[in-house]
């Protein structure tokens, strides 16, 4: 086989990831074994190990101990929406989501009080080691982990208010715009960025991903004249789930 200037072990990957994706080699089916890639691919082993690697940094396939490397069942992404629309309930995005007949989402959440670190403290418009309340989430599917989260509202704003802590008390669960509008604060922008890097080892174990797989990282942050009154991070497998946002024309 000629392989030209690409190096040899990206083009045996090349051809094994074409397999895997249409279905030469469909999930559960054992790897062909390093011998093999060598002998089809008249490479040395050194080539047939490094394509294999490729392979599972890119999450196609796994090794299973003292039984080789299989084929992964490639999920089929499914959208996580974002909106501007707001309904009378003042749930946020994730709760407008599950709210829907068939949808069977869970979420647990913790909040503590804590130091703004140098980043949040810049989105925050705030000085680092200023207090912040920190609510951390893990939203679920089916008891499948589908995206973590993590909030800091100043407590310059919300401390010593009924809206302290994000999940309890009269507005608990509601969204930022309506626990906001309780004590007097008017939402009226909001900015969220996304991009994507490799997930973080403590990520994907409570994602249940791979290691090296890429997560999408959604960061908003609402302001109110100007000034930010809380910021988030999401966390979300860029190989399982889509972020979709439907914006109004009017």
């Amino acid at each position: 086989m000629a392989f030209g200037e690409q190096p040899a072990y990206l083009r045996v990957a090349s051809d094994l990831r074409d397999k895997i994706v249409n279905g030469a080699l469909p999930p559960h089916t054992r790897l062909p074994s390093q011998a093999r890639i060598r002998e089809e691919y008249g490479v040395s082993d050194t080539v047939a190990l490094e394509a294999r690697k490729v392979l599972m940094a890119e999450g196609l396939v796994e090794g299973r101990s003292g039984s080789g490397t299989y084929v992964r069942e490639r999920p089929v992404p499914r959208r996580i929406s974002r909106s501007g629309y707001r309904p009378p309930s003042g749930a946020g995005p994730f709760r407008q989501e599950q709210s829907e007949a068939g949808a069977r989402g869970t979420w647990e959440s913790t909040s503590e009080q804590a130091e703004a670190g140098t980043a949040i403290a810049l989105r925050l418009g705030i000085q680092p080691g200023d207090r912040v309340m920190r609510t951390r989430y893990v939203f679920r599917d089916a008891g499948e982990p589908m995206m973590l989260s993590t909030s800091w509202e100043p407590l310059a704003v919300t401390g010593r208010t009924p809206v302290m802590l994000p999940e309890e008390g009269p507005l608990g669960g509601c969204g930022v715009v309506e626990r906001m509008a309780a004590i007097d604060i008017v939402v009226d922008n909001v900015l969220e960025e996304v991009g994507a890097r490799p997930g973080l080892a403590e990520e994907l174990s409570a994602l249940g991903g791979v290691p090296g797989h890429l997560v999408m990282v959604l960061e908003r942050t609402y302001f109110a004249s100007g000034r930010a009154v809380e910021t988030a991070e999401m966390v979300i497998p860029a190989d399982r789930y889509r972020i979709a946002y439907r914006m109004s024309v009017k």
